[in-house]
């Protein structure tokens, strides 16, 4: 590590360690032995959070520390199976707007990304942004033929700051793994992993412009759905220029009642949108939150900012289906099998326990009618099943979740009565008859016949093998049980105990042999005459000895 970043480094360490003292969280960091390493730091709590919760001071801080750990309390939200809802409630509320760059440090990254002066490349562009946000900021301008654009461009020094921020995470999830219970049991690193991964993908904007040309693709079946293009020729890895779109935010129910437009129908439209996206298409929004989704004149549906995007793969989405088909239908044994399937159940975990809570889960949606059953009891239930009993699910499911629940609540503060079973029912049905479709399960087979005839001609070479490792005396079988040992040591004590029984019967009856012998001879002494029968008393004799230290060696007596 050079010397320019480890000083980097260093300052933000002590930034991000004065950041957890004044809100209240000095403690985690103290414990962890971070702030031990700090020359003369010292850092007072602010007064004002005595009376505030740990979720409170949490958001917070992670407001004050900027986009890396604003991004991270935002995916930390959509993990409801790792953090407790109390915590979750408040990190959903983090605000990812910050004051906007000055233009005069923008308009230098346009440039080198773009490859000329901004004068040049636009007939016009608006100083004034549009919108700041954590990464990147939006101005409008004009290309040269008049085309209206909406252009994001990333703020200075971000990626340099967030790979910094990155590496002190991954820092300190080592140190609290190694220190800390809670967090090796919620596996802090792969946590901050899947956080770099996500930041990564959001600093390079190519990567969302590919998504949007996707999502423009997939959207053709619906009529009522519009993705702005995505102009490559004005586009870079921190430079996105993409069709402007006017529009009303679907959260301004004001300025959609004022167009004259229908709220119900924007609702029935955006959950139609999503569901599609989600259960036929397997790519969707990952952050449809309102202001992402713009109402137009004619009531279509424009979608904005593609850099949190979801993938279902055929198989989540099978599971997904099968957990909701079976809570419907009351079947405890497949919302069993469906979250199994799902997640990673320890190995730790009662499942006795498990069973009983997915009984009162099913119990709950007993007979209740569709229209009644909303996404948000739903996926809340399977989440806080999950953290429970620290069964983890994948990334994929919680931003599914996550997006689930953003897309009911915007539905339901445009129409309170909307219901979004109502709309994903025939999505629903058609998945299951689907599966049962004799078809698509003889095309299943199909595919999996080439796998199937390389598992058997393999079966040939691997039976060689192991004959080869037989005849050579080199197979090893292992049997890993926690009672095997403490079997095999009473076994071990039984023997040695029936041994000692059995040698100890036996001279008993040599002994009185003996005496008998000596009583019907009338002698003294029996062993002066018979010299074969005081050789066998004495052999027997040395062998119950050597046996009694053998057995008393071996601590299994």
């Amino acid at each position: 590590m050079n010397a320019g970043k480890r000083l980097r480094q260093l300052q933000r360490y002590r930034t991000i360690a004065s950041a957890f003292a004044r809100n209240g969280l000095g403690y985690v960091s103290s414990e962890m032995g971070i702030t031990d390493k700090l020359l003369f730091f010292r850092s007072e709590e602010k007064k004002e959070l005595h009376a505030k919760t740990l979720g409170e001071r949490i958001r917070l801080m992670l407001e004050e520390l900027g986009p890396t750990f604003v991004k991270l309390g935002q995916i930390a939200s959509t993990r409801p199976d790792l953090v407790p809802a109390d915590i979750v409630a408040e990190l959903e509320r983090l605000q990812d707007s910050v004051p906007a760059s000055p233009f005069d440090e923008v308009a230098p990254i346009i440039e080198e990304e773009l490859g000329a002066p901004i004068g040049e490349l636009f007939r016009s562009f608006a100083e004034e942004p549009l919108a700041a946000a954590s990464i990147g900021q939006v101005y409008r301008a004009c290309l040269p033929d008049g085309t209206p654009v909406a252009i994001k461009v990333q703020r200075p020094g971000i990626q340099r700051l967030i790979e910094t921020d990155m590496d002190i995470l991954a820092d300190w999830a080592r140190l609290a793994e190694g220190t800390m219970e809670w967090a090796r049991n919620y596996r802090l690193g792969e946590i901050i992993d899947e956080l770099g991964q996500v930041l990564r993908k959001e600093l390079d904007y190519s990567l969302e412009a590919r998504n949007a040309e996707r999502f423009m693709a997939q959207s053709e079946p619906l009529q009522h759905v519009l993705v702005p293009k995505v102009y490559w020729d004005y586009s870079s890895k921190r430079v996105l220029t993409m069709a402007y779109v006017d529009g009303v935010k679907l959260s301004d129910r004001s300025a959609l009642e004022r167009r004259g437009l229908d709220t119900r129908q924007l609702a029935d439209r955006f959950a139609t949108t999503m569901l599609h996206q989600i259960l036929v298409s397997g790519h969707y929004h990952g952050d449809p939150h309102p202001g992402n989704v713009l109402a137009l004149e004619d009531g279509s549906l424009a979608l904005l900012d593609f850099g949190m995007v979801g993938r279902l793969n055929p198989a989540m989405k099978k599971q997904f289906v099968s957990f909701i088909i079976a809570l419907r239908n009351h079947s405890s044994k497949g919302v069993l099998r469906a979250i199994s399937n799902m997640g990673v159940i320890p190995e730790e975990t009662d499942m006795d326990a498990l069973a009983a809570d997915v009984d009162d889960m099913r119990e709950k949606y007993y007979k209740l009618p569709l229209n009644r059953i909303g996404f948000e009891e739903v996926v809340g239930d399977l989440f806080s099943l999950s953290f429970k009993h620290r069964i983890r699910i994948p990334s994929e499911l919680t931003l599914l979740g996550k997006a689930l629940l953003t897309m009911e609540g915007v539905v339901t503060a445009l129409d309170p009565s909307f219901s979004v079973f109502d709309v994903a029912e025939p999505f629903g049905r058609k998945l299951f008859l689907e599966r049962i479709d004799p078809r698509n399960i003889v095309k299943q087979w199909l595919e999996d016949i080439p796998e199937m005839l390389d598992l058997i001609s393999d079966v040939p070479l691997s039976l060689k093998q192991l004959a080869r490792l037989i005849r050579q005396g080199k197979l090893r079988v292992e049997v890993a049980s926690p009672q095997v040992d403490a079997l095999t040591k009473k076994m071990d004590r039984l023997g040695n105990r029936l041994s000692f029984s059995i040698v100890l019967l036996s001279l008993s009856i040599l002994m009185v042999g003996l005496i008998i012998g000596a009583a019907l001879n009338h002698s003294q002494s029996i062993l002066w005459h018979v010299p074969i029968i005081e050789a066998g008393f004495i052999v027997a004799l040395f062998m119950f000895m050597w046996l009694i230290y053998a057995i008393f060696r071996s601590g299994r007596l």
